[in-house]
This record gives structure tokens, sequence and C-alpha cells, in this order.
């Protein structure tokens, strides 16, 4: 009886619990239903159809209509290069910076400041400081002309995914600095210690144990950088405008052509595609994730 009655006390407290956590989290839910959830399952749907008003079900023709595109595969192509190639610029560099950090530097707190400084820059800021370092008539222009070289128009050229890749990391360093330094900083001393102990290297030991446990975040820093990589399109639209030049023309630029000129049916069918890639390629990163964390237990 005892035994029963502590039991309806748990599942009563625990039903009180969750009808609380219910009501906090309510108002997130439905705020991300209505402006996240249901725009994509609608969007979704208009994959498949010729119109939006009144459409008709096309099967696959929008997505055969992609393939064929040669907008689209540049665009698709540009975006893969991008993030290829940035991603992990970015991973090697903050990596880098967090391992510097991390030890006993006399100006440790003004780096730390210098590198997180960029995520609180406004956008219409970093625009006008790219502007004034990269336009026709801009800084770096000027240096190379008081040096006698040819100036570079550097947004309107092979140059300008160069630009591109330096903004995406100057922009993001920071956080991942933060992350990494977190995650160096939770490795146990005691490792480093018994691995002196037995003459292990630097090499050795950052092979095998700070690599080892940087893992996880090494995991969770991959996939935010790519999902930031994708967000670089704010910056390059308000620098470049809607038509920027071929090597730097990105998924979210055909994605807003296709809004401007009404063609929701390609707009979402990209859409549905671009997402279906980084969702797969999240899986498979939570694949290996927790495969690395049941090897490592």
């Amino acid at each position: 009886m005892k035994g029963n009655l502590f039991w309806r006390k748990v599942r009563r407290k625990l039903g009180q619990d969750w009808i609380v956590a219910a009501l906090f989290l309510a108002p997130s839910l439905i705020g991300f239903a209505l402006f996240y959830l249901i725009p994509f399952a609608m969007g979704v749907v208009y994959s498949f159809q010729d119109q939006v008003v009144d459409g008709s079900f096309v099967g696959l023709d929008n997505y055969k209509a992609l393939q064929t595109s040669n907008s689209f595969h540049k665009a698709a192509s540009n975006t893969l290069l991008f993030t290829s190639i940035s991603v992990p610029l970015l991973i090697v560099l903050s990596l880098l910076f967090a391992q510097i950090l991390n030890q006993k530097l006399f100006i440790r707190n003004w780096l730390q400041t210098a590198f997180v400084m960029p995520l609180v820059v406004p956008v219409a800021s970093i625009v006008m400081l790219w502007q004034v370092l990269f336009d026709w008539n801009g800084t770096l222009n000027e240096w190379l002309h008081n040096l006698n070289m040819e100036r570079v128009d550097w947004m309107k050229s092979e140059w300008s995914i160069g630009v591109l890749t330096i903004l995406y990391i100057w922009k993001n360093i920071g956080y991942n600095i933060i992350l990494f330094l977190a995650g160096l900083q939770s490795i146990p001393r005691d490792y480093y210690e018994t691995a002196d102990i037995e003459g292990a290297g630097k090499f050795h030991k950052w092979v095998h144990i700070t690599l080892v446990y940087l893992t996880p975040t090494m995991f969770f820093v991959i996939l935010i950088s790519i999902i930031n990589s994708f967000k670089v399109f704010r910056e390059t639209y308000l620098i470049a405008g809607e038509y920027p030049h071929d090597r730097i023309y990105m998924l979210q630029h055909y994605m807003n052509n296709m809004f401007t000129s009404l063609d929701v049916q390609k707009l979402t069918a990209a859409a549905v595609l671009m997402v279906g890639c980084i969702l797969i390629f999240v899986m498979g990163m939570f694949s290996i994730e927790r495969r690395f964390r049941n090897f490592m237990e």
C-alpha cells in the first residue's frame, strides 16, 4: 500500500511538472510552428505543384527543372565550393587560436576581446567596413596603387570568393574560439601529467589527448560553422547586390531571385533540396559522434 501511494505521488508530481513545462514551452513551440514548421511544410507541398493558387500536382517536374537550370547548377556548385573551403579554414584557425589563448599570455584578455568583437558588430557596419576595404577606390586598392601595382575589382572578379571567405572567417571565428576554449579547459589536467611522466611529446599529447577529448566539441563546431556559412548571404547581398559575380552567386541568391520573379515552385524545390542535403549531413555527423562516444565509453 505504501509503495503504491508513493508511485501515485510521483506520477502526480511528474504530471504537474509536465504541465508547467508545457506552459513555459508553448510560446516558443507555437512561434516555431507558425514561422518555421508550417511554412516549410507548405513549401514542400508547393514544390510538387505547378502554381501556388489552385495548383495541380506535377510530381517531380519542378525538381527536374532545377536539374536543367544552369543558374541552379552554378549556385549549388558555388555554395559547395565556398562551404568546403571556408569551413575547414575556420575550424583550423579557430582551433589554433583557441590553443594559443589556452596558454598563459599577458595579452590573453585583449586577444579574447578582439576575437569576440565581430560577433557584436552590426551588419551595416560590417558591410561599410568591407566596402571601404575592397571597393575599387578602397583602402586595399589604394595600397596597391602606392606600390605601383594594378587595382583589383575585388567583388567583381574571381577574388570575390576569397573576400567572402575572409568575411565569413572574421565574423565567426570568435564564437568557435569560445567553444574550443570551453572544450580545452574541460580536459582533466591529470591526463597531461600522466603523459609527461611517461615521456610523451607535445605532438603525441595533442593527438592522443587533446584531439580525442575535443572530438565532441569538434562535431558541434563543424555543424555550427556549416550552418553559419549559409548565413553569409546577408552580407554578400548587401555588398554585391542581387546579381553578384558568378563566383559568389550562391543558392540563397538563386532562391531570392526566384522569389522576386514569383517563381515559387522553383524556389521551394531548391529550398527542399538544400534542407534535405543539410539534414542528411547533420544526421551523418550525429551518427559518427554517437559511435565515437560509445567507443570512448
